[in-house]
């Protein structure tokens, strides 16, 4: 009897207290369950202020696209020219001294170049070995046959081959050996000039790499270049370290510091600046001699050669977007997670530049680097935007 009146005496004095301790609990949970709701929402919103903020929406300035080339130099895309160059194997046992001497001869095809043929845009991929986003670049090429040629310098000893039914397919030159930082990347670059010279209708001649995509649908980029009356090779004097502090003064006297320049490697030059860059035998050996690490070589011969003899040809700019903002030997490279329309559209229309004297937000037409991982993000995304550009 004892033992229950206590246990009653106790469940009478301790159950109000349990119940103000349930009470309490249930209060902490709404107070924490409400923070968490406040603190999701905030970050959402930061979320959506920082891509507004990286990738603010683009009021276009009056965007000056050029006019489409008259029919006597352009067929229309249903009205394919004959293509035989896609199967004819482009390997060759010249030299690089008899591949230059020739494509130098290949000036008089300017001339000869007739108002029947089809201008053609050389499209010269330096890759290591593999091209991860072919996918993409043969949606851009499709159905556009015969105002385009395509040239690949790999690896020498990469073995593998694209399918036959790739735009890629037989489509590489005899290469050498390519190190990062030393001069056979110049070498590279020159050696595919010269080999896309060979072929009289291609007018146009653009430097890219693996990592690299275009911007806009074939028929924009390709009326982009052939209306543009000049090449785009980008060309800079820098004080600093990364500069001038590259030059050796033993390039004195054909080289003096004062014309020492830089530039992005990855170009756009028209048949004659071309020609004019594969002819030269006086400044490319100087370079190619004194300008090795830490002198990329690749990045001083083209903008000082061009600087110093043919500045009127070059609008002293580039049109492959590129980020440097992260300091470093190499731009920043970008994976799946940062593709977005916005991401694409501020390097489509993010900046401000003149073309052929109107001032317009279609500066770059191709833009690197972008890691394989980006293919799928970018087929979703970006092909529709090509397809959008050409109509």
């Amino acid at each position: 009897m004892m033992h229950k009146s206590s246990q009653k005496v106790s469940m009478s004095f301790f159950g109000p207290l349990y119940r103000n301790i349930n009470k309490g609990y249930n209060l902490v949970f709404f107070i924490i369950g409400v923070s968490l709701g406040i603190a999701a929402v905030l970050c959402l919103k930061l979320s959506f202020s920082l891509q507004a903020f990286l990738y603010p929406v683009i009021t276009p300035i009056t965007t000056i696209l050029p006019p489409p080339l008259s029919s006597s130099r352009l067929l229309s895309v249903t009205e394919q020219p004959p293509s035989t160059e896609l199967k004819t194997s482009l390997m060759h046992s010249m030299t690089d001294q008899e591949l230059f001497l020739k494509a130098s001869s290949m000036v008089s095809g300017t001339q000869d170049f007739t108002q029947q043929a089809v201008p053609k845009v050389a499209f010269m991929f330096l890759a290591r070995g593999p091209l991860p986003l072919a996918p993409l670049w043969e949606k851009f090429f499709k159905d556009h046959d015969g105002f385009y040629s395509i040239y690949l310098h790999q690896h020498p000893c990469y073995s593998e081959t694209m399918p036959e039914d790739s735009v890629f397919y037989g489509r590489n030159i005899p290469s050498e050996l390519v190190v990062w930082g030393a001069p056979s990347l110049m070498d590279a670059g020159k050696r595919l000039l010269a080999n896309a010279l060979m072929d009289l209708s291609n007018q146009r001649f653009v430097l890219l790499s693996e990592s690299c995509i275009p911007l806009f649908g074939f028929r924009t980029i390709y009326d982009y270049l052939m209306n543009s009356s000049t090449s785009f090779s980008d060309s800079f004097d820098d004080p600093g370290y990364d500069a001038r502090g590259r030059y050796c003064p033993k390039m004195r006297p054909i080289i003096d510091i004062t014309d020492w320049r830089k530039g992005s490697q990855w170009f756009e030059v028209h048949r004659e600046l071309a020609i004019h860059i594969v002819s030269d035998t006086k400044y490319y050996p100087i370079v190619q001699h004194y300008c090795t690490s830490p002198c990329f070589a690749e990045e001083h011969y083209i903008p000082t050669f061009v600087h110093m003899m043919y500045p009127q040809l070059s609008s002293n700019s580039s049109i492959t977007w590129v980020d440097w903002s992260r300091r470093g030997p190499h731009p920043r490279t970008f994976g799946s997670n940062d593709i977005t329309e916005a991401f694409l559209n501020h390097m489509r229309f993010g900046s401000t530049c003149v073309y052929e004297g109107n001032i317009t937000n279609m500066c770059f037409l191709f833009a690197r680097k972008f890691h394989p991982s980006a293919l799928k993000p970018l087929l979703l995304l970006l092909s529709p935007l090509m397809l959008g550009a050409d109509t």
